[in-house]
């Protein structure tokens, strides 16, 4: 049922959003170099890896010139790149990756491969047991302002809780955060 309801949403979501979709792939274009999708490595469903799409919103090569994390006020962050982050557009592309079955409407947020020393194998297990979601319970609650215990704590509780219903809960909650506090 959750990959027919993801199926179905991204497939609409693609088709619905495409004008938003061209206008921010214009406006990343015109802003800086580089390419308009960025990708990176992410740890999928059992631990696959997959490359995951986002919308670059850094300059290039930010990964050279930081860590894989973020911050509010990050330098390297683009023009462009502060709003499609604040307003989670940029997160828009992996609706690809739903489709491709490499993730989930909703499940936690992939974690690059170094994010794997910070969990015990029992927890990294259970955490990947579900497939990463483009919104998460953390996304949903605490968005960017969530340490790296409370995100576990989240995603944990996520995996404890899931169900369709839920997920409902968590897109209704996510859609309140990204209209009310936006992202770094």
């Amino acid at each position: 049922m959750k990959r027919t309801f993801d199926i179905i949403t991204s497939s609409m979501a693609l088709i619905i959003l495409s004008p938003v979709l061209i206008l921010t792939a214009i406006a990343i274009r015109l802003d800086s170099k580089g390419p308009i999708l960025f990708t990176q490595q992410r740890i999928g469903h059992l631990g696959q890896l997959f490359s995951i799409y986002k919308f670059r919103s850094m300059v290039e090569n930010s990964e050279d010139i930081g860590p894989y994390y973020t911050s509010n006020n990050d330098q390297r962050i683009t023009n462009v790149g502060s709003f499609i982050r604040r307003t989670s557009l940029d997160e828009l592309p992996q609706l690809l990756n739903v489709l491709k079955g490499e993730m989930s409407i909703v499940g936690p947020r992939p974690n690059v491969p170094v994010q794997r020393e910070g969990y015990s194998e029992k927890e990294w297990d259970k955490r990947n047991s579900v497939k990463p979601g483009i919104t998460g319970l953390h996304q949903a609650t605490l968005r960017s302002a969530a340490n790296e215990e409370q995100r576990l704590a989240l995603d944990l509780e996520y995996v404890d809780r899931s169900s369709l219903f839920f997920d409902f809960k968590i897109i209704l909650l996510t859609i309140k955060q990204v209209l009310f506090k936006g992202g770094n």
